[in-house]
Order: structure tokens, then sequence, then C-alpha cells
């Protein structure tokens, strides 16, 4: 037996979704780093010591002398002797002045003229102690230093930072439907 029958067909909608995901990108560039270290500055100042050595008095006493002084001394004796030599002369002359006094003044005149005179002698080429003077002035040595710092300079850099936002695209894949058949009818 036909049964007159009524068919439906239904189709859900169906939703399509397109996603795209989200790129991050991050990037950390170096640092600009500049670091410049000045030499230390150095300052050094001598003064040299100093020695003298004066032996002027060792050496006039072993009787090497310059000439100059040499010359001097010849000059101031020859200065006495001749005081003296006048002292003497006069001296005889008053006596040869006074002969009436008595005694014989040609004669002694005559002996101590004609002598020669007694000289000392000693060893004259050792110098007595300390006659050689030394002085002696120590040297001075002063260090001045002055550090200088490094000079560092740093710039740094911001991150570099690159998004793109992931993107969710929703959409009508199938859209609902309803299909309405009959079947069996008589008409």
């Amino acid at each position: 037996m036909n049964i007159p029958q009524i068919r439906m067909e239904s189709k859900f909608a169906r939703i399509g979704i397109a996603h795209e995901p989200p790129v991050q990108e991050m990037e950390q560039p170096k640092a600009e780093l500049s670091i410049q270290q000045p030499p230390a500055e150095l300052t050094i100042e001598r003064i040299p010591g100093k020695l003298t050595i004066d032996q002027v008095q060792a050496w006039e006493e072993m009787n090497l002398k310059s000439p100059f002084r040499l010359t001097e001394e010849f000059a101031q004796t020859g200065y006495h002797d001749w005081l003296n030599g006048m002292g003497r002369i006069a001296e005889q002359g008053d006596e040869l002045m006074r002969i009436e006094n008595g005694g014989n003044p040609i004669a002694d005149q005559a002996k101590e003229n004609s002598e020669n005179p007694l000289y000392e002698f000693n060893i004259g080429w050792i110098p007595s102690p300390f006659s050689v003077k030394i002085n002696y002035t120590p040297g001075k040595i002063e260090i001045q230093s002055k550090v200088n710092k490094p000079i560092i300079e740093a710039n740094p850099n911001k991150p570099v930072h690159r998004y793109r936002p992931g993107k969710v695209n929703i959409y009508v894949e199938r859209l609902n439907s309803l299909a309405i058949d009959f079947v069996n009818r008589k008409v």
C-alpha cells in the first residue's frame, strides 16, 4: 500500500574556521660600547747626588802645589826673607856702629853670614790624616703619578619587537537547508 509520505531532509549549517597563528619576532641588537683607557701620567724629577772631593790640602802637604799657589808662597817667603835680611843688616850695622863697646863684631858677623842655615826636613810626601775633604749631598727622586680613569661610553640598543597578530576567520562553510519532498501522493 502506498501511503503518501512527506520526507524532510535537513542539513545543519557548518561553520568553518580559518586560523592564522600570530607571529612574534624579538631581536636584541648588541649595545654599542666604546672603552678608552688614557695612559697614566708619570712625572719623574731627579736631582742627582753631588760628591765633592777637595784634595788641595793633601797636595799642598805633599808639596805638589799649583803654580799659582807656589808663586804666592814664594812671593811671601821672599818678602819675609827680605824683611829678615833688612833687619839682620840693620842689626849688624848697629853692632859695627858700636864697635868701641868691645867684642869682635866683624869676625862674628863673618861667621854668621858664611854658615848655611839648618833646614828642618821631614817626610814630605805623606799628607796628614783627614787632609782630603769629602762632601756628599744625596740625590732626590720625586715621582708623581696621575691615574686617568677609563672613558666608557655605552649606548644600549632597544630590542626590536615585531608582532603580527593572529587571525581567526569564521565563515559559513555550509548553509543550513531543509528539503521537503512528498512521496506517493495522489493528485
